[in-house]
């Protein structure tokens, strides 16, 4: 090598010490001699920046993964919690109906009027459907109605008297009930054909 390319390298290597020292200072000064400066990333940094940026998505893909893991086992644990308790309300609104029925056993034992013993089972029956009915519990009221495959379940067919009962309800062996407007029990019925 000539000595004015020694000199060169030299000063090459100075100003990249000084770059590497104080990259603030040393762009300044590149931009102020009005030299262009080679902003394009080597090879090198882009693979680093390529794998940095796989790193930072792994990294975001395993912790949202994460995220959702737990947030599925929270919400099947609240969900198994939810049908153990689901029936408590019920349960606690048929209490006072289950001492009525304790009173009634123990009065039952005292006296031998049939006619009190009567009435109270009427009473027990009455808060029982009351209470029932306070949770969204209806009765089907089927007898003389037409015949309806999505609320009715036919044991029998039995030959109409008159024309005007034929495809209707003609009797009801077992009544059928909706909670909250959906069919709990189908009603059992025998229809005229």
């Amino acid at each position: 090598m000539t000595e004015k390319e020694k000199k060169a390298a030299e000063n090459q290597k100075k100003k990249e010490n000084h770059i590497e020292e104080n990259p603030k200072s040393s762009a300044k000064k590149e931009e102020s001699n009005n030299e262009p400066v080679d902003k394009s990333p080597s090879p090198d940094n882009e693979k680093l920046s390529a794998d940095d940026k796989y790193a930072e998505l792994n990294d975001r893909f395993l912790r949202l993964y994460s995220e959702f893991d737990n947030y599925k086992r929270r919400t099947a644990k609240e969900r198994l919690d939810l049908f153990k308790t689901a029936s408590e309300e019920i349960v606690v609104a048929m209490l006072p109906v289950l001492d009525d029925f304790d009173r009634a056993i123990k009065s039952n034992e005292e006296t031998n009027d049939s006619e009190v013993l009567k009435e109270g089972i009427i009473l027990v029956r009455n808060k029982f459907k009351g209470v029932l009915e306070q949770k969204g519990l209806e009765p089907m009221d089927s007898q003389g109605k037409p015949f309806d495959t999505d609320i009715h379940e036919a044991l029998t067919k039995i030959p109409a008297t008159k024309k005007k009962f034929k495809g209707k309800v003609m009797d009801v062996i077992e009544k059928g009930y909706l909670l909250n407007g959906k069919v709990i029990r189908y009603a059992k019925v025998v229809v005229g054909s």
